[in-house]
């Protein structure tokens, strides 16, 4: 029988979770112009883990160029703001936004802050540069009013990949178990 046992920076990240959540701190506003570039940072999102190379140095939000904004969500920012194939969600970007910084030539995005503004829940463990974000509430709902689930992979029987939207337009069962 093998076990399996969570990395450390997980198990971190989970503690500081529930002490954060038992915590009521008033957010400390400071401009995002005020930081430097950070170190390389980590973010978890839906089966997707990015490293990334440059973030601002802040102490509270995740700062990412544009281009992370849409390799780790999808999100493309245009100028009537955050889109999702048909969804947009309207973020300020003039002078002064919480969401949107402009420095000469780059774009930055705070994932925190949009996070905090669509109601999307998210972990941190600013000691290792590691964030963990829940699905966009607005785009889980798509699934629901158009009542498709949404595509994943898992192997069959024999090990081979198989993708639930192969059987688009077909009747499928699933069947799962788990030994707990």
């Amino acid at each position: 029988m093998r076990s399996f046992r969570n990395p450390p920076w997980f198990t971190r990240s989970v503690v500081r979770a529930c002490a954060l959540a038992a915590l009521v701190v008033p957010a400390v506003v400071m401009p995002p112009g005020a930081f430097p570039a950070a170190p390389t940072a980590t973010a978890l999102y839906l089966d997707r883990t990015v490293s990334i190379e440059r973030t601002l140095d802040d102490p509270t939000d995740l700062w990412v160029l544009q281009e992370v904004l849409t390799e780790l969500t999808g999100f493309v920012l245009k100028p009537e703001g955050a889109c999702l194939d048909e969804l947009c969600i309207p973020v300020d970007q003039g002078p002064g936004s919480e969401v949107v910084l402009r420095r000469g030539e780059e774009t930055w995005f705070s994932l925190t802050g949009f996070a905090r503004r669509v109601g999307q829940s998210f972990v941190a463990d600013h000691e290792q540069r590691v964030w963990s974000f829940a699905p966009v509430p607005a785009a889980r709902s798509s699934f629901v009013d158009q009542a498709y689930a949404p595509d994943f992979v898992l192997p069959d029987r024999q090990g081979k990949p198989v993708r639930l939207s192969d059987f688009r337009g077909k009747k499928v069962l699933l069947v799962t178990w788990a030994s707990w």
